[in-house]
């Protein structure tokens, strides 16, 4: 039902949209129904008063007057989520133009907050290029370069690499793969002695038991679990696993299941399971029915062409078949809604740009992953939303008086279909609108025509 749009703007409503500078920039959207995310709940028929980059005052349609001179936007028959968070991307470039791409390619999609998980020292002037609005992006969480085997020589040279890039200025610490046990317990011990997060890959020196008594902050790609649920007889012979252990996925005990999660749990230790990145890198999905989805128009040829190649080689690893990747995407659903069902924290994250993996558009393939594996929508959601602000300490995540104003106007209710977190209206982020027609002719800047 539409509503005549009040414009009164009464004294006392007046000190609601007034800075120390002067008249606010104020943007209304109008009769919408909002998803706070809070609960499970969808308030019908709510104006949301965005002052500068903050949620302002949100109310029913007939009782919040609209501020003279505020920007208007129609929410009638739409709903409004709070902005969505990519907790694995990568910053590839920082190349002007390949920032700007990357910028649209997520913001264009509701992906208001990025988690960069290969820093390096320019992407600490981004983020707060970013942050000031100097350079059109997302929030950017972002970590200093990797330690990893080849990156850390020593105990003494990772404990001075943590407190270096702690000091620098970096959020957190990525770890990848070939620390050594010593090298790794010295990372997190120094790490956790100055208030540091480290996250990503599980040392295979030192597996998730140790990570998790270490306290790592998030377990990336579900690395090593598939490792820690191998019989003991199994333990060391020196079994292949390939891409992310998928080829063990037979000779598991899945009885071990309920113990590792529940350690996970008791740990504090979040997972981020970028479970599209595995599933289409192992699945049956045709390779025809991958490089046709709308979103590879954003990928040059020659990317496009090393991703199926990437996948290819995958599938003719010796000792792959078709009934194990199946048994392997059971078993990390499984280990993902388990998780979920115990408390033990999920972010929403698809390793941006990965194989197949275009930033923002995978964001909502890993959605609707994370549904199939046995969440809600509106769980799903989460990850993506109330997670990351717990998880961040951050302000946003739910829509409320005094969060910050990154939201996405959809057309259709996502707790109803979660691939309807994909009909994005507009997006707005640290208060500012931008409209689907808008989006849009940005994204036209970067689409490829030569990937026929």
């Amino acid at each position: 039902m539409k509503h005549t749009l009040l414009k009164v703007l009464a004294p006392v409503v007046l000190g609601l949209f007034v800075s120390s500078s002067g008249l606010a920039a104020t943007t209304v959207i109008v009769n919408v129904n909002v998803i706070p995310m809070s609960s499970e709940i969808v308030i019908a028929q709510q104006s949301v008063v965005v002052v500068d980059d903050k949620i302002a005052k949100i109310g029913h349609v007939d009782t919040i007057p609209v501020p003279e001179g505020a920007a208007i936007i129609d929410g009638t028959d739409r709903f409004l989520i709070p902005g969505l968070a990519e907790m694995h991307a990568h910053v590839t470039s920082t190349d002007a133009l390949q920032v700007e791409r990357l910028s649209t390619l997520f913001i264009a999609n509701g992906i208001t907050t990025i988690r960069g998980m290969l820093g390096q020292p320019s992407h600490l002037a981004l983020r707060e290029q970013f942050a000031s609005g100097k350079v059109w992006g997302p929030r950017l969480v972002t970590s200093g370069p990797s330690l990893n085997g080849r990156s850390v020589s020593g105990v003494a040279d990772a404990e001075r690499q943590v407190r270096e890039q702690k000091a620098a200025g970096y959020d957190f610490i990525k770890v990848h793969p070939g620390l050594s046990n010593a090298e790794f317990v010295a990372l997190a011990n120094t790490a956790n002695e100055i208030a540091m997060p480290y996250a990503g890959h599980v040392p295979v020196a030192s597996g998730v038991s140790r990570a998790l008594d270490m306290q790592m902050a998030t377990i990336d790609h579900l690395d090593g679990y598939f490792a820690a649920l191998l019989p003991v007889s199994e333990v060391g012979t020196g079994g292949y696993g390939g891409f992310f252990d998928v080829m063990l996925a037979s000779t598991l005990n899945t009885d071990g299941i309920p113990g590792i999660v529940a350690a996970t749990k008791d740990a504090r230790t979040w997972n981020v399971p970028t479970e599209v990145l595995i599933e289409q890198m192992i699945d049956d999905t045709p390779m025809i029915e991958l490089k046709e989805r709308p979103e590879m128009r954003y990928v040059p040829a020659e990317t496009l062409a090393a991703w199926i190649a990437s996948k290819e080689s995958t599938l003719s690893e010796r000792g792959f078949s078709a009934e194990t990747a199946a048994l392997a995407i059971s078993l990390r659903r499984r280990l993902i809604l388990e998780l979920h069902n115990a408390g033990a924290g999920l972010l929403l994250g698809s390793d941006a740009p990965q194989t197949f993996n275009v930033p923002g558009f995978s964001a909502h393939r890993e959605l609707a992953t994370l549904v199939a594996a046995g969440l809600s929508p509106y769980e799903a959601i989460r990850t993506g939303t109330v997670a990351v602000a717990e998880f961040l300490a951050s302000n946003g995540g739910v829509i409320a008086e005094g969060k910050d104003a990154d939201l996405v106007l959809l057309d259709a209710n996502p707790l109803v279909d979660i691939q309807n977190s994909k009909r994005i209206h507009g997006v707005m982020l640290r208060g500012q609108w931008y409209s689907e027609a808008e989006l849009e002719r940005r994204l036209e800047r970067f689409e490829i025509e030569d990937n026929d």
